[in-house]
């Protein structure tokens, strides 16, 4: 393990199946090995020491295992954080657990031994049903979910209540027939991620909780990595926009979207349009070709991508993960995030009958953010107070 690492604790064992839940790994580690500076001395006693910068601190070993998803884009951004979290001193293994039939039974048979093992199992998507079938198989007494944006909110709004895990756009619909197979490893996966006198649950997160499950310890993700790693960035005068996967997920009708998208970069002057990487090809033509907006793939978070700049002086947003992250990652830079809400109208037939007031929830808890009322014409929004 390099000495920029610091030091995690026991022994590690993170999933992780997107870039932005493999950052917020990275910026866990970050917090935990700053604690472990300040506090040196060995938790358990007769624990083994390692000198960590010169600090005598716990033995540590942190794996982050990518259990990677099929679509370019997301491949794309996951080597590119592989490649940090090694810069940093952490393992990382890579699965293409998803590379065919055979794939998740051998994934999963080999990663059976270090399941065992390890002391503390770290997740970002509790929802995932690979990291819920992983969990039937650990006996860490550690459990820590990590930021995976929105759903971290949904997921521990679920826990605190006792109800099934269901992603919150998906949440209203009758369950199909793989719900109803996987059901058991769902509930079992629920019951492990309950605190008891025999498991401790974290949960690491810069997002608003409106419910604490009893027993779970919640700590705040600031970007601290994020803002010492890159940056300050050099701030453009213009406006930037960031995309949204709510067309993709069958939230909001693709038609609305366009034109709301249309709207607010006429009304502010924005020219760059930073693609979410599960937006479609085709939505992405087509929002270049209807509003000059020069479409952006980024190949780092964007939580990375405006830290280490050039960025607008203002983001534009829909309700998502960075109306609460990039505030935190540009602390300090004068940036401006402002936020639109989504308009009912933009709802399709088959949207969640939660979505409306989830996607609320997410605007309306966001920090140092600004509020712009839903755009209903292609005329100029109005801002209103945060």
């Amino acid at each position: 393990m390099s000495p920029r690492a610091g030091n995690t604790g026991p022994h590690t064992l993170a999933f992780v199946e997107s870039p932005v839940q493999l950052l917020n790994v990275l910026e866990w580690a970050h917090v935990r090995a700053r604690r472990a500076a300040a506090d040196p001395m060995p938790a358990v006693p007769g624990q083994v020491r390692r000198s960590v910068s010169g600090i005598s601190a716990p033995g540590a070993e942190l794996t982050i295992v990518v259990l990677s998803p099929t679509d370019p884009m997301t491949r794309g951004q996951l080597r590119r954080m592989a490649d940090l979290a090694r810069d940093e001193g952490h393992r990382v293994r890579w699965e293409e657990a998803r590379g065919g039939t055979a794939a998740p039974f051998q994934t999963i048979g080999g990663l059976a031994g270090s399941l065992r093992r390890a002391d503390r199992i770290v997740m970002g998507d509790p929802f995932s049903r690979y990291v819920q079938l992983l969990l039937t198989i650990t006996r860490a007494r550690d459990l820590v979910v990590v930021d995976d944006g929105t759903a971290t909110m949904e997921f521990v709004a679920q826990l605190a209540r006792g109800e099934r895990l269901v992603r919150w756009h998906r949440k209203g619909g009758r369950p199909g027939a793989r719900d109803l197979l996987f059901a058991p490893v769902s509930s079992s996966a629920r019951r492990r991620l309950t605190p008891s006198a025999r498991r401790r649950v974290e949960v690491f997160s810069s997002m608003p909780m409106a419910e604490t499950p009893t027993g779970v310890t919640v700590t705040a993700n600031d970007f601290g990595w994020t803002r010492a790693r890159f940056g300050p960035p050099r701030i453009t005068k213009g406006a930037d926009m960031v995309g949204t996967s709510l067309v993709e997920t069958g939230v909001v009708d693709g038609d609305r979207y366009l034109e709301a998208v249309q709207a607010l970069a006429k009304a502010h002057g924005a020219t760059r349009y930073f693609a979410h990487r599960r937006e479609s090809t085709e939505k992405l033509h087509r929002l270049a070709a209807e509003t000059g907006l020069e479409i952006v793939r980024p190949d780092l978070p964007l939580e990375l991508i405006a830290r280490r700049g050039p960025i607008g002086r203002t983001i534009l947003s829909f309700p998502s993960t960075v109306v609460h992250t990039l505030p935190l990652a540009l602390a300090g830079t004068g940036v401006r995030v402002a936020v639109c809400d989504i308009d009912p109208a933009w709802l399709t037939e088959n949207a969640s009958p939660r979505a409306q007031g989830f996607l609320s929830g997410v605007t309306g808890t966001a920090k140092d953010v600004h509020r712009l009322t839903a755009v209903t014409s292609p005329s100029q929004p109005l801002l209103t107070p945060p």
